[in-house]
């Protein structure tokens, strides 16, 4: 061995650091004319949306940015935030991107605790950028201007965005990582489990995840992506620079609109986009009138809270091409496939659903997804009834929490990053999600899985989105209770929801209340069980 080690060093000419920044560098060299970004009447290129990143990056250095500094960004998914996904890490900094639905305590502590150097943000959260002057006097701040002007009386010692990277060299020579593990982002979680921690991500799972992504959607090249996905979620799952990576087009969606994102599909012939079960049950749920035109194949990535079968059933029946996902912020997002198999497309279409419903096996690039024994640690038997805890170990994993040491040691005991959630080895190898720890239902001693009473309510036609949660019972400790949004021109009762589920539930699964009304949803579009709580503790 020692032969293979003598004069075979690491060498400028034989090892280079990955960066995802190295994505847009190619597309630019290589397709430069080719389009990059679309939004509204605005159409760049790959050459113009690099050197614009690079212009972003010498401006922050200008500002005092350096390298390993903190600059945060609250913005929608606007061409802004695309640049600054390739502009910030060409520092050397790190990107900390802000959830836009953030009360501004959670905002202001984001900052505090990740040390915010620069701070851009959209003037659509004026008041919130008022606050935050006020209290963070250090504090850089860019603001663009996109839908309302930038009001001084809003953006005290702020700077318009387009005259701050008007400053910077458009051959800014940017920087390639002094090291693979140096850190890239910084993404807080939602928060709905508890105060929300500092995920660090690592250049080297920002580029594995990157390229993952095309691996696992066999994406070709010069896709059309449309961002119905937050970019502040996870760096909306690295596709910011996968989609450089393709040299594909970035068609932004300021908002979520329904009818707009099928305008968009149809129009710019949207080839891929992301979304939770939420967005795609709106989606499908749509009138049909809103997809006349679109004839062209159209591929979604799903993931979030366990999709329901019948979601993945309905997605399939307006055309579009679902691909199952399934991660975690800690992961960079989507961290397991549910690779289809041949076999698949001979089974009815319901149960292809249900096998697709599954979490699925580990990426390319991830190293282990196992289902293991929460007390033994020991992998649980292969036949898709023991629940054990999913973990999940690889390159694509966070570095850790941010100043937070005992909660990362938590997260990696044992060798592996702990999901939290519970779930079954499938007999063919593919793990399926039963619930999340604290969703477990315990009625009289039994354990009931909240997503199984979820699925059977899904099965009704009338049900749009539907919650389970545990009530407190006098008799039982614990029972079911389900919060039911109905699609729009639809009517059930309580009662015939109930019959429903005596024919796919036991008895004792079948919940005891039902409510009917907006379901609340979390920042990232998943069910925000919380609230639910919350709420039954006020009835």
């Amino acid at each position: 061995m020692k032969a293979y080690q003598q004069g075979l060093e690491r060498r400028q000419a034989n090892y280079v650091p990955l960066t995802p920044v190295d994505l847009i560098a190619r597309a630019a060299e290589v397709y430069g004319d080719r389009l990059a970004i679309v939004y509204g009447s605005v159409r760049r290129t790959w050459h113009h949306t690099y050197t614009r990143a690079r212009q972003l990056a010498s401006a922050l250095e200008q500002a005092g940015v350096g390298y390993g500094d903190t600059v945060a960004i609250m913005l929608p998914n606007t061409p802004p935030m695309i640049e600054a996904h390739f502009g910030v890490p060409m520092l050397g900094a790190v990107l900390n991107t802000l959830n836009t639905r953030l009360d501004s305590d959670s905002v202001l502590s984001m900052l505090r605790h990740g040390e915010a150097k620069s701070l851009i943000i959209d003037t659509e959260f004026s008041e919130l950028a008022r606050r935050v002057a006020m209290e963070l006097p250090e504090l850089h701040i860019i603001c663009v201007a996109d839908v309302l002007p930038a009001d001084a009386a809003y953006f005290p010692r702020a700077i318009d965005y387009e005259t701050f990277i008007a400053m910077g060299d458009p051959v800014f020579a940017w920087v390639t990582p002094q090291d693979e593990w140096d850190a890239i982002t910084l993404n807080y979680t939602s928060g709905t489990t508890g105060d929300p921690k500092g995920v660090v991500y690592h250049y080297r799972g920002a580029y594995l995840n990157a390229i993952c992504n095309i691996l696992e959607w066999d994406m070709p090249k010069h896709p059309v992506y449309l961002w119905v996905l937050p970019l502040y979620h996870c760096n909306g799952w690295c596709f910011a620079w996968t989609i450089a990576a393709r040299a594909g087009v970035n068609v932004c969606l300021r908002k979520f609109d329904v009818s707009l994102i099928f305008d968009l599909i149809r129009r710019e012939r949207v080839t891929h986009y992301c979304g939770a079960p939420i967005v795609q049950a709106a989606l499908a749920d749509a009138p049909a009138e809103w997809r006349e035109g679109i004839n062209h194949r159209v591929h979604t990535m799903m993931a979030g809270a366990a999709p329901a079968p019948a979601i993945i059933t309905r997605i399939k029946a307006i055309g579009f091409e679902l691909i199952h996902v399934y991660g975690l912020t800690e992961v960079f997002g989507p961290a397991t496939v549910c690779a289809e198999q041949d076999d698949w497309k001979h089974l009815s279409d319901g149960e292809q659903s249900e096998l697709k419903a599954r979490q699925g096996v580990r990426n390319h690039f991830q190293r282990d997804v196992e289902v293991l024994d929460v007390d033994t640690m020991q992998s649980v038997p292969a036949d898709g009834k023991t629940i054990g805890e999913i973990v999940i170990r690889g390159n694509i994993c966070m570095k850790g929490y941010l100043k937070n040491e005992s909660a990362t040691e938590a997260a990696f005991t044992g060798g592996w990053f702990h999901t939290g959630d519970l779930g079954v080895m499938s007999p063919d190898g593919y793990v399926h999600i039963k619930d999340r720890k604290k969703d477990i239902i315990v009625s009289g001693g039994e354990n009931i899985s909240s997503i199984e009473v979820e699925n059977a309510l899904y099965h009704h036609p009338a049900v749009s989105v539907v919650a389970v949660v545990a009530m407190p019972d006098l008799q039982w400790g614990e029972v079911p209770c389900a919060f039911v949004e109905l699609k729009s021109g639809s009517s059930v009762t309580k009662d015939e929801l109930i019959v429903h589920c005596r024919t796919l539930l036991a008895g004792y699964k079948i919940p005891r209340a039902i409510y009917f009304g907006d379901v609340p949803k979390t920042f990232t579009g998943k069910i925000h069980k919380i609230e639910l709580r919350k709420r039954l503790q006020l009835r």
